[in-house]
């Protein structure tokens, strides 16, 4: 792991605005800066970054974070990327305390070497190959977005890459899958006559090649194999070429094949990403959910697509959220989405992913198809069926009504089929009857004490130092968030004391939830800095009067019980005589 301590010295160093800037323009607006988000399509500009803070939000969509998590969400980078990104650019060296990472960064170096002059061999092999041309224009593909996806020509020949790698013979050509060596010791080019995909990874660099065969030929796609650079089930095809527009749509489309992306691409659907040969993984779904409200799975309309997409279906249960749309999307007939869109135009296409099929009601249709719920033991197969994949559903709020709607069909209340899928039901709230997470502490309300402290010292986290910190119970999110806030303060661990230090400091601990969430609202809050000093030394008053106020209930309910000693009753009169002062 990077340490904590040099992650807050590069937040104190970097400036949120200089980083926003180097991605997106944005305009002096008052004390913050503005600009439209480029995280969803919008025309007003929503999206505000403050210097004072370091910190961004979008009123539109709810976007916000520190320096280090807008270059993960604009780039869809890991959070140790991002920080040698930014590291990187302020010419900060990652501490080598992060030797595993760091020793394999740099074994990996050369091969990603290799992989960018394969790269360039592919792409001038292409130019020099007419046949290889004329299957593109074939396929109706231009040389912009052939070049714009890195296409190129893996010549007919056994040995090409030896006019490119005069060390052809080094063991490094098949770590980094480019070249088979038989058990005979005799070396010769895994892709051979075909058209050439490259694989990039989150910051462009090509780790794998997918190739296809010209004409007929089995198998009709070669991937890379697995290597220290490349894993399928984590990477996605055309992701680096897509981003822009899937932040723009709020909407990414994800298909089974290469050419899918291109010739998708190429008639003006360009938010669109492929799996590697394999079906959907949890990884890859997890991070289509960061990208986008709206993940639609395109497949074949056949026993194959049917497979994939139960699996597309089953892989995102668990990592479902509340408020955004996992579809699956089947095309009529059987042309794939390149076929179709060719065939048909771009609109038509359009119309079929907007008529794609939620992963509730998919999964809801293949269950009931499954079984005969005429009968009570085809209700109960229908029952057994659903436990499973009810049991996977992350998202707290849609798992209720997915439940609901089968325990409809399987002639049961929704009770007796949580109760069958052992499932823990959510509590609903008093006044709107609503669902929500069953309470495992006592939470308070918006406007206790602890939300309001929270929150003036998130403002300025120095405020922590005066808590008193003994009156302070962590019977709740916000109570132990500010006893973490408080520690961190005394112990040094924030030393610029912004709002962005304040979230990177807490990334991936319990309070991250709570601080994330009153980050967003600090900035939806209008109050100068006069107001919110009063709103804390009011708050600090207000919980020692509620201090008071829990002695004297003590003493008061032991008196009852039992009767209090002479020094107990001392100290309830002293208390009283407080409490009326």
């Amino acid at each position: 792991m990077i340490p904590e301590s040099f992650i807050q010295e590069l937040l104190a160093r970097v400036d949120i605005v200089d980083v926003v800037e180097r991605y997106i323009t944005l305009k002096k607006a008052g004390a913050n800066y503005q600009a439209c988000c480029p995280f969803h399509s919008e025309k007003t500009p929503s999206f505000t970054v403050s210097q004072s803070k370091q910190f961004y939000h979008c009123f539109g969509c709810g976007a916000h974070g520190s320096a280090i998590g807008f270059v993960m969400q604009y780039s869809g980078l890991g959070f140790v990327e991002a920080v040698e990104e930014l590291a990187g650019q302020l010419g900060m060296p990652v501490p080598r305390e992060v030797t595993a990472r760091s020793q394999e960064k740099a074994k990996q170096q050369p091969l990603t070497e290799r992989m960018a002059r394969a790269a360039r061999f592919y792409k001038e092999q292409l130019k020099a190959s007419p046949k290889a041309i004329d299957y593109l224009k074939g396929r109706g593909l231009t040389g912009e977005i052939a070049a714009r996806y890195g296409l190129g020509y893996a010549p007919d020949d056994w040995q090409g890459l030896q006019r490119v790698f005069d060390d052809y013979a080094d063991p490094a050509m098949v770590e980094c899958g480019l070249v088979i060596e038989n058990e005979q010791g005799r070396r010769y080019d895994r892709f051979r006559d075909r058209i050439m995909f490259p694989i990039q990874d989150q910051r462009g660099n090509v780790i794998g090649f997918g190739g296809r065969v010209l004409g007929q030929g089995e198998p009709k796609y070669l991937n890379s194999p697995e290597t220290p650079l490349f894993h399928k089930g984590e990477e996605l095809y055309g992701l680096p070429q897509a981003r822009k527009e899937i932040q723009q749509q709020d909407m990414v489309l994800v298909v089974e094949g290469y050419m899918d992306v291109v010739g998708l691409a190429q008639s003006g659907v360009e938010n669109v990403v492929a799996t590697l040969g394999t079906a959907a993984t949890g990884t890859n779904v997890q991070r289509l959910i960061r990208l986008a409200d709206r993940v639609v799975f395109c497949f074949d309309r056949d026993a194959a697509g049917d497979r994939a997409a139960r699996r597309a279906m089953e892989v995102s249960l668990e990592h479902l959220v509340d408020g955004k749309s996992v579809e699956i999307l089947q095309l009529d007939g059987t042309q794939d989405p390149d076929e179709f869109v060719r065939e048909h135009g771009r609109d038509a296409f359009l119309q079929q992913t907007r008529n794609a099929t939620r992963l509730s009601d998919f999964l809801v249709r293949k269950l009931i198809q499954e079984s005969n719920t005429r009968t009570a033991e085809g209700r109960a197969k229908l029952v057994s069926a659903a436990k499973p994949l009810l049991q996977k559903i992350s998202a707290p709020v849609l798992r209720v009504q997915i439940t609901k709607e089968i325990a409809r069909h399987a002639q049961l209340s929704q009770a007796e089929l949580e109760a069958q899928c052992g499932l823990k039901p959510l509590a609903r709230t008093r006044s709107f009857g609503q669902y929500a997470p069953p309470p495992g502490r006592a939470r308070p309300a918006p406007n206790s004490l602890e939300h309001t402290l929270l929150l003036t010292i998130l403002r300025r986290p120095e405020r922590a130092a005066r808590l008193p910190l003994e009156l302070i119970t962590p019977d709740s999110a916000e109570g132990e968030a500010l006893l973490a806030v408080a520690d961190a303060v005394e112990h040094a661990a924030l030393p610029g004391g912004n709002l962005g230090q304040v979230l990177e400091h807490f990334r991936g601990s319990p309070h991250e939830e709570i601080i994330a969430a009153l980050a967003a609202q600090i900035e939806t809050e209008a109050g100068d800095e006069g107001e919110q000093e009063a709103v804390f030394t009011d708050s600090i008053q207000r919980l020692r009067g509620r201090d008071l106020r829990r002695q004297i209930d003590a003493l008061n309910a032991k008196e009852r019980a039992g009767g209090l000693s002479p020094e107990e009753r001392r100290t309830l009169a002293m208390l009283l005589a407080r409490k009326s002062a």
